[in-house]
């Protein structure tokens, strides 16, 4: 065990954290360089590599000079922090990268703060020194006066060439302590290995071998076909396969105390290897005494969007999918719902918007789906007349108003990190969402860090464009939830053709609610489409409408074949056509295209 260390990599998106896992995987001859047919090699999924992000965390197992070195390569969204607190919680060592052209950014203070809460030794590392604009000394002042961490620590290298990686891999083996010294180990003081232990920190689905559980062993051993259970769910497997991740599976007899690998379970029902459980073996008679280790965090949704079939028919395939798909993304959480508009689907609680496009192709690409998304909204708290308070996530789920006292909305801390001259921008566009400015600090000459306060509800909804629009692409953000606060709420309806639906419905704040309602009827007319009849869009709050927009009929110019004689002739066309019209629109129906919920995503 002493010779075993445990580290991840944490940093802002496209500061090169997967390129500098490419060149640990050269380095160490886990994976030979002619077998590197593209960069990022850990970013296994299509969606990761099309996008260049880094989507779900990835364990590596390497060999290094008589040490063994288990990385858990983690992503950079701020949508994706959970699989960042899963991968702390298997660690005793982080690595926390930095941009050399950018500095600090939002998501490496918000990452840094995590791994500190996890007592995870920080080894801080600047990155792209081989970048033409790249400023190493002005980044280690950064480094030393934000994060106080002293500037000999850091260490410069270069993912892209090579450059000081070894240094690096020499750094984690001489500052990371091995798992005895540190991490879960040290905190929970264990030092029997007398009973066999470990943390599940992911778990994927394997058609023909079923769940296959990440872990990180903590106490004792494991063996293939020794028997086990999963203490909080109190399922009993005998594992077919143990083995580590070099990245590919490579089956071995035993997974020793502090080491990071996997196990075939055998399992076939997805509910039963939830990540976070305890997998234990040991003496059965001590099996009541036995305690869990301290699992992850409950997740805390912070959005929320209806998920549904094109075709009524694939339900079934739906639920099926959302089912393997939580197995792999335990910050998904969904229940079943049903929609008079859409059918049976499901109400699903996601990290940010980039999480819902991820979770949405995912279903649709690799389960072969063909989905429709309404517009995100955030969970809202409603205290009842009769004294109890209830939690909402839609707005169709809002009680009669004279039913309730008082509405809560969810607010947010947000940490910008932007440019000294487009703090004007940012601080106008933070005011017009009903921000409130709490603090600015500055990180260096050019660079501030501006504390904020905001409805969460105004954040979900393109704030992100347009704090890049103001700050010409050079601010990041990143947000924390804080409380729920009371506030003049209220549901704004769109009707069509007449019909409430309830899909489309928004909270908003009152002072809000006609300027809104006036853009969402004006946006919902560009994308739905025509028919043989007038529809009618309108945005109602309670009983009166505020905005109404009309998308005119197709009309056919019956009177083309008209020629000469009395008027009469003309308009008897005309009034049988306008019958027509009349007869079509009370029994017409309207199709709402996915275009329909995406006009709520965007205020302009």
């Amino acid at each position: 065990m002493k010779n075993i260390r445990n580290f991840c990599i944490i940093a802002h998106i496209d500061h090169g954290k997967s390129t500098l896992a490419d060149r640990f995987l050269e380095v160490t001859s886990t994976i030979e360089k002619r077998d590197m047919k593209h960069g990022q090699m850990l970013d296994t999924m299509e969606l990761e590599q099309e996008r260049g992000i880094t989507i779900k965390l990835q364990p590596v197992r390497m060999d290094y000079k008589g040490y063994t070195l288990n990385l858990i390569d983690t992503p950079g969204h701020v949508d994706f922090s959970y699989e960042v607190s899963r991968s702390l919680a298997a660690c005793e060592g982080a690595i926390l990268v930095v941009d050399a052209t950018q500095g600090i950014e939002a998501q490496t203070l918000a990452n840094l703060y995590m791994a500190m809460e996890h007592d995870l030794k920080i080894i801080p590392v600047i990155n792209k020194i081989d970048m033409p604009a790249a400023d190493p000394e002005r980044i280690m002042t950064e480094i030393e006066n934000t994060l106080a961490i002293p500037r000999e620590e850091v260490l410069q290298v270069s993912a892209k060439t090579g450059q000081n990686v070894e240094a690096l891999l020499e750094a984690i083996i001489e500052r990371v302590p091995n798992p005895t010294e540190g991490g879960i180990r040290k905190q929970l003081d264990i030092k029997d290995d007398t009973e066999a232990k470990a943390l599940i920190f992911d778990s994927v689905y394997d058609t023909y071998r079923g769940v296959v559980t990440y872990i990180r062993m903590v106490s004792g051993s494991f063996k293939k076909g020794q028997k086990m259970r999963f203490l909080n769910a109190k399922t009993d497997i005998e594992p077919t396969e143990v083995g580590y991740l070099r990245p590919t599976y490579e089956a071995t007899t035993e997974l020793k105390p502090g080491e990071v690998g996997y196990l075939v379970t055998g399992l076939k029902s997805v509910g039963e290897a939830r990540v976070g459980d305890t997998i234990w073996s040991g003496n059965r008679e001590n099996l009541k005494s036995v305690e869990a280790l301290p699992g992850y965090t409950q997740v805390i949704p912070m959005l929320y969007a209806g998920i549904y079939c094109v075709d009524g028919d694939d339900y079934h395939m739906l639920r099926d999918s959302m089912e393997k798909l939580t197995l792999n993304d335990a910050s998904l959480i969904y229940e079943p719902d049903q929609s008079p508009a859409l059918g049976s689907g499901f109400r699903c609680g996601f990290l940010g918007l980039l999480h819902m496009d991820i979770v949405q192709e995912r279903l649709e690409r690799e389960y072969d789906l063909d989905l429709i998304m309404t517009a995100p909204s955030v969970s809202y708290r409603v205290n009842m007349k009769a004294g109890e308070q209830i939690t909402i996530s839609s707005p169709s789920m809002l009680p009669d108003p004279s039913t309730f006292e008082s509405l809560e909305e969810p607010w947010v801390k947000m940490e910008i990190v932007c440019p000294k001259d487009k703090v004007g921008g940012v601080m106008k566009l933070v005011q017009q969402r009903r921000g409130i400015h709490k603090n600015l600090s500055y990180i260096d000459e050019e660079r501030v860090l501006l504390l904020f306060e905001m409805p969460l509800a105004t954040v979900i909804i393109d704030f992100y464009d347009g704090l890049k629009n103001v700050s010409s692409g050079y601010a990041s953000m990143n947000y924390d939830f804080i409380e729920y606060r009371l506030e003049n709420l209220v549901r704004l309806d769109i009707l069509i053709h007449g019909d409430r639906v309830d899909s489309l419905a928004v909270m908003c704040h009152r002072s809000e609610a006609e300027g809104l309602g006036r853009r969402l009827a004006k946006k919902l007319k560009e994308v739905i489409p025509r028919a043989q009849f007038a529809i009618p869009i309108q945005a109602a709050i309670g009983g009166s409408i505020v905005a109404r927009e009309t998308i005119s009929a197709f009309r056919k110019d019956v009177t083309a074949g008209l020629y000469g004689g009395d008027v009469s002739r003309k308009n008897k066309q005309l009034d049988k056509q306008k019958k027509g019209k009349k007869r079509m629109k009370q029994m017409g129906s309207v199709s709402l295209p996915q275009d329909a919920f995406h006009a709520i995503l965007k205020k302009d």
